[in-house]
């Protein structure tokens, strides 16, 4: 059994140092945390400091069992372990291999030259067995900034994707950490390649019977990025076009697919890591809360729409969910990214995505059913906000499709033509503005559509008929921009216009209801 011993001159040195680096999980950032381990002679004790919260001070237990099952002695002396920088939180047990192993070295059996050169992140089994923790891919980023080599558990190399060029070792046990360090017995370096993307077969939207109108909506939002609300009775196929909406759009390159696979880290959420460069697709259930929706809780957690980034968020049977929850997706849709403000703290998540709606027109399902009065209808569609339905580029509604419509399986306009246009009109708009047409700002559309002074007038008209804001008249001319990129054409013309404002559905139907 390894004993510890007490180095110094002449033999008297009453205390040893020795100082590991790890690193916290904020959000998405992994600020370095330095543990500082001072062993010293007096009564036998563990103190724990460095604004620790419960997890971590119950380390103190886990650490000194892994210690011992691992055949070391532990240190009969008064030990004091500071987590620095003092005020910054830190919680879990991400934490216990660093102090396992400072306290190694304060006892003298590891060098403290060898620990600049790493840093470790692992929580302990009583047993002495490495697990692995959240948050794992922002901390092996930012120590490969660092220019040191990360110790992580075995079972952590099972995240989807980790950064190139980045030295990674991974060990089973405590044991096997300390003979890596003394150069006992080294570990293998993990391979931090990409790994092969299988492209899985997906249902597309040549499964879908008939909807010729939707199918058309639907590549002009996966073209464009534009959020798009689905709006028709029971078995009209709302819920098969949105789930179908995923197989439009291009798979991920290697810095989204590296951010979205480090908001799951942070979350504790496993991918696939054979399909880590597809675009997420979240489909939280109407009773969810605000908190699982935008995120935060006691970890400050990211929520579904943090999840749904770079990829799209389906939210069915809108007018379910409450009122405060749907609300709260106003400001992430304009801003792309939610701030989470607690008394604990506050982290910022991207939340770039595109919000995939469905609902039926009535409380009853169909709004010609004849079970509905307009006030009904109308108290219904008022469960969304205005300020929210404006936030949808486009508002389809969605019509049963008749029993005798026959499946086209060799459709002219199939899905291999609908992502050509796709591709095409994407590439033009990065080349236009180095970004989608959702989200061009009100003085770059302008320039975009090029709109002659009767189109202008026309727009303006429209937009006032239909009582919308400043707001949905740019959605107008964003979709219509869109359109035009789909058919190459430079300048937006009256007919793009005029199918843009047919995607206004909800609002056309509100203001029928009203009148009538």
């Amino acid at each position: 059994m390894p004993k510890f011993v007490m180095s110094g001159s002449n033999g008297k040195t009453l205390m040893n140092i020795a100082r590991v680096y790890s690193r916290a999980s904020v959000g998405l950032d992994a600020p370095l945390v330095c543990i500082e381990v001072h062993l010293s002679r007096g009564l036998p004790a563990f103190n724990l400091v460095g604004l620790a919260h419960t997890s971590v001070r119950e380390a103190k237990e886990r650490v000194r069992s892994a210690i011992m099952a691992s055949g070391f002695e532990f240190p009969a002396r008064r030990i004091t372990v500071n987590l620095a920088p003092a005020d910054l939180p830190k919680g879990g047990g991400r934490y216990d291999l660093a102090i396992a192993i400072g306290i190694l070295a304060a006892a003298g059996l590891i060098s403290q030259q060898t620990l600049h050169n790493y840093e470790l992140l692992a929580e302990l089994s009583l047993t002495g067995e490495l697990r692995s923790v959240n948050a794992a891919l922002p901390f092996l980023m930012a120590s490969q900034r660092a220019q040191r080599a990360a110790l992580i558990a075995s079972e952590q190399v099972n995240e989807p994707v980790m950064p190139e060029h980045c030295t990674v070792y991974a060990a089973p046990r405590l044991a096997d950490v300390y003979n890596h360090l003394t150069d006992r017995e080294r570990l293998n370096q993990v391979d931090t390649s990409p790994s092969v993307s299988l492209c899985p077969s997906t249902p597309t939207i040549d499964d879908v019977i008939g909807q010729h109108a939707a199918k058309r909506a639907l590549e002009i939002a996966a073209a464009g990025g534009h959020h798009m609300l689905l709006c028709g009775p029971p078995g009209s196929g709302k819920s098969m076009l949105a789930q179908r909406f995923m197989s439009l759009l291009p798979p991920l390159n290697t810095q989204e697919a590296l951010q979205t696979a480090c908001i799951y880290s942070a979350a504790g959420v496993t991918r696939s890591t054979q399909h880590w460069h597809l675009r997420p697709f979240r489909q939280p259930h109407h009773t969810c809360s605000s908190v699982a929706l935008i995120g935060g809780g006691q970890q400050l957690q990211p929520g579904e729409i943090s999840l749904a980034h770079h990829g799209a968020l389906f939210l069915d049977e809108l007018p379910e969910f409450g009122r405060s929850v749907i609300d709260a997706l106003r400001q992430p849709l304009e801003t792309g990214e939610v701030h989470i403000s607690r008394a604990s703290g506050s982290v910022t998540y991207p939340a770039t995505f595109q919000l995939i709606a469905a609902m039926n027109p009535s409380p009853t399902g169909d709004i010609n059913d004849g079970r509905s009065t307009n006030e009904q209808i109308l108290r219904y569609i008022g469960r969304l906000s205005s300020p929210l339905l404006e936030r949808f580029d486009m508002q389809i509604m969605v019509a049963r499709v008749p029993l005798t419509e026959q499946p086209h399986s060799q459709e002219a306009d199939g899905q291999t033509a609908r992502l050509a246009r796709i591709h095409h009109a994407r590439e033009v708009q990065y080349e236009r503005a180095n970004k989608l047409n959702a989200q061009l700002s009100g003085s770059d559309l302008v320039d975009a559509c090029q709109l002659s002074t009767q189109d202008s007038r026309f727009l303006h008209a429209a937009c006032e008929k239909l009582g919308m804001s400043m707001r949905g008249l740019h959605k107008v001319m964003r979709v219509a921009r869109t359109v035009a990129d789909i058919e190459q054409t430079r300048q937006v013309n009256n007919r793009q216009l005029k199918e843009a404002m047919q995607y206004r559905a909800v609002e056309r139907m509100v203001a029928q209801l009203g009148r009538d």
